[in-house]
């Protein structure tokens, strides 16, 4: 070792020693004493109806307020489908006090963001800002849904922005196939409705249907102001109280998660849309399924997620579990396909959607898909009813990782249900199905029962409902 490097190890050796604390003896990880609290949700009531609900998230800087409304696609009048989604644009389109350039300038100044949807069941109007700046945001939701713009040629100027939306959503199959299932599944009734509405009641669109809307739906008791993050809970009955307590109740007010709306009636019956242009058949089949509050909802979730979704494309598609991926892939009978169980406040759809091009073997990929779901009638076994546990508990808990996402669920749960479940209750109501639950709504709800087709594309294939309908039973043991 050469002098140079002897001298400067022992001059840095001495001037390292003084620049460190002395060491400490340092013990091994323990784990912490006690259970982890659940998140809690505080709900209040103001005095005209108005729910506010509220979780409180340790360590964030951040909040994110919104107003739920009861009111979506399903509200609408059958002859002015699409108000819901109507009166979401104009929203934003400024105030009688805040222009939309101002409005737009004061979100940009804060950092903030405010967004909007529209379901069939619901109109959501969210904005996520720091802690400080709470105050104006829920300031700005009161103002939006409160004293939006609806003056004739605001009306006019949106008709065409609406129906640009339209002509690019009616460009996605996927939407338009469930579309169509929805308006043959509850045809002649309100959750058959579009969310966009037909051109011809947005071209029809008033700004007298419109406050027809709003004060018939826009009512405190149909409301429900969620806060998440930062933010606590007295905070936002203060601000609840100051920008939504002259908000007025209907006639005959219905506590969150209460039936509001006529009871809707299922109908077995089809749709196929024939366009040779296509490479693929895209088709979805569904039987009636449940609403949110039904005790029936969370084994259908389970079952649905035994068949879980499946993608050709996907490079371990033909090693995935489910029995129903195996058959499609090894016969090579569909591009893709997806399985739902889509829930509203009294009904619901349960079923599978599928892309193919192989068009030659419509028939062998629906009998294949029907035959499957008379199984769950007979033998579902115990370890894909664990496997589907674990994959529908993964899909509904790991998303709840920020702020926006909670607010969202808490929003949607009491609307739905007037009252929040935790995650720990929600991994309860998962682990407590059985196969025998499977079994039982399979027999209930699939054994033997109509459905509902929708149909886009190279349709010719598929066989006639009749003979379709044939498969939802079997005589085979």
């Amino acid at each position: 070792m050469s002098a140079t490097r002897l001298l400067s190890r022992a001059i840095a050796r001495p001037a390292l020693r003084k620049s460190f604390i002395p060491a400490t003896t340092r013990s091994f990880a323990t784990p912490v004493s006690g259970k982890i609290p659940d998140p809690i949700t505080t709900t209040s009531v103001l005095s005209n109806g108005l729910n506010i609900s509220t979780e409180t998230i340790p360590g964030m800087s951040t909040s994110t307020v919104g107003i739920y409304v009861d009111a979506g696609s399903r509200a609408d009048q059958l002859d002015a489908s699409g108000a819901a989604h109507f009166l979401e644009h104009l929203s934003f389109k400024g105030t009688k006090s805040r222009s939309q350039n101002k409005l737009e300038l004061e979100i940009e100044n804060l950092g903030a963001t405010l967004n909007a949807y529209t379901s069939r069941e619901q109109t959501v109007f969210l904005a996520r800002a720091f802690d400080k700046d709470v105050p104006r945001m829920v300031d700005i939701l009161s103002d939006i849904t409160q004293n939006s713009t609806l003056d004739a040629g605001a009306v006019d100027r949106e008709k065409d922005v609406i129906i640009r939306e339209m002509e690019e959503t009616n460009k996605d199959l996927n939407e338009l196939v469930f579309d169509h299932l929805h308006a043959v599944a509850f045809q002649g009734q309100a959750l058959g409705n579009t969310i966009l509405g037909p051109e011809e009641h947005i071209r029809a669109m008033t700004k007298d249907k419109l406050s027809s809307f709003i004060s018939k739906n826009y009512t405190a008791d149909r409301m429900c102001l969620v806060g998440a993050g930062s933010i606590k809970h007295e905070q936002l009955v203060e601000l609840a109280e100051k920008h939504f307590g002259s908000v007025a109740s209907s006639s005959n007010p219905v506590p969150l998660g209460g039936q509001a709306r006529p009871q809707t009636q299922f109908v077995g019956a089809e749709v196929r849309v024939r366009d040779d242009t296509m490479p693929t058949c895209n088709f979805a089949i569904a039987v009636e399924g449940v609403g949110w509050k039904s005790p029936d909802y969370w084994p259908m979730l389970v079952m649905s997620s035994i068949f879980g979704n499946w993608d050709r494309s996907l490079g371990a598609s033909p090693l995935l579990s489910s029995k129903l991926s195996h058959i499609i892939s090894s016969n090579n009978l569909a591009n893709s396909y997806q399985s739902f169980s889509t829930s509203y406040s009294d009904t619901g759809l349960w079923g599978i959607y599928m892309v193919t091009e192989n068009l030659m073997n419509l028939d062998d990929v629906v009998h294949f898909t029907l035959k499957e779901w008379t199984r769950m009638s007979l033998s579902p076994s115990t370890v894909e009813v664990e496997r589907a546990k674990s994959q529908t508990k993964a899909s509904m808990l790991l998303g709840l990782d920020g702020s926006q996402p909670i607010a969202d669920d808490i929003g949607r749960q009491m609307l739905t249900t007037g009252k929040r479940l935790t995650p720990k209750e929600v991994e309860r109501y998962i682990d407590a199905v059985t196969p025998a639950d499977i079994k039982r709504v399979a027999l209930k709800y699939l054994w033997d029962k109509d459905f509902a087709l929708a149909a886009v594309g190279r349709v010719e294939g598929l066989m006639d409902y009749n003979r379709i309908r044939a498969d939802m039973s079997s005589m085979v043991y």
